[in-house]
């Protein structure tokens, strides 16, 4: 198959979500994330842009009557960086968390432009 996005994690901000998991729901993630490397156009069902915010996306994964979110941005085209993630229970995604992923998302770009602009490589 091939990749169209590569996909990425950015410091322990999704692996610590990822590693709580049980073994369904961590299979069910890579399944989802697998979608957003191979297919072209993801559904909504599974990714969406996050109303109201500068480039914040939810990957969406559902289990059983279970849902979980992992916020995502894009870096430099077809680059997608995981943030945090949570279970969602209730219908409006907490305030909280978006902050959190808002903060991860310019903490990112903001080491991203140290990088460019000091510590050439």
């Amino acid at each position: 198959m091939e990749t169209i996005r590569q996909v990425i994690a950015y410091k322990r901000y999704f692996l610590d979500f990822y590693e709580d998991q049980t073994e369904e729901v961590q299979e069910k993630v890579e399944w989802t994330l697998n979608l957003l490397r191979t297919i072209n156009r993801v559904p909504k069902k599974y990714f969406d842009h996050m109303t109201g915010t500068d480039g914040l996306f939810e990957v969406r994964v559902e289990l059983g009557g279970n849902i979980f979110r992992i916020f995502a941005f894009f870096d430099k085209g077809n680059l997608v960086v995981l943030g945090n993630g949570f279970q969602k229970k209730t219908q409006k995604t907490p305030k909280n968390e978006i902050e959190k992923a808002k903060k991860i998302m310019q903490e990112y770009f903001n080491e991203q432009n140290s990088n460019k602009n000091g510590n050439k490589k």
